[in-house]
């Protein structure tokens, strides 16, 4: 069987700097930008970004939606909201996964191959980092077996900092 660890790469970095078919935005309800990754994000796009967001009418948690890139690098801006984390026991596990899965679909029927991901809902939102990358890694091989390369052929997970990065890397093994 053909590994999918082909397939992904850990890379540490600014996610604003990538130059995927698609960066998702760790946003919160009202996409019209904040702190952490999702103000990165707006405040390198531009205006445009925040004009079309206002149009959306937010988006709720788990779900995804798309936009232009403006001033980005990438080919569009996939939008979704993560659980905060309240101890585990409501839920954030599958509604985390549902940000990874709607956003890669999302992305795939707007025709992207390629898709950044930051590590969703670790920063403000709470969710403990080692807890969150399993839970991305599991969706993110979910899709991959689902799609082939031709439809979905890589997958970044762009992480902030040395500690993100050593964790992300260290579960490439779920993609073997």
């Amino acid at each position: 069987m053909d590994t999918l660890s082909r397939r992904v790469e850990v890379v540490e970095g600014d996610i604003t700097k990538m130059k995927t078919d698609a960066i998702v935005n760790a946003a919160n309800r009202t996409l019209l930008g904040g702190g952490g990754v999702d103000g990165a994000i707006h405040r390198a796009a531009g205006r445009g970004l925040l004009e079309e967001c206002r149009r959306l009418g937010g988006c709720e948690t788990g779900e995804a939606k798309a936009t232009g890139a403006y001033n980005l690098p990438c080919g569009m801006v996939v939008h979704t909201v993560g659980p905060v984390w309240r101890g585990g026991g409501f839920g954030e596990a599958e509604l985390l996964r549902s940000c990874y899965i709607n956003s890669i679909e999302t992305a795939v029927k707007k025709g992207a191959v390629t898709i950044a991901f930051p590590s969703i809902s670790t920063g403000a939102y709470g969710y403990p980092l080692r807890e969150a990358a399993r839970v991305a890694c599991l969706a993110v091989r979910e899709m991959l077996e689902k799609y082939p390369e031709e439809k979905l052929k890589k997958v970044f997970f762009v992480c902030y900092g040395a500690e993100a990065y050593g964790v992300y890397e260290g579960l490439k093994s779920i993609f073997e």
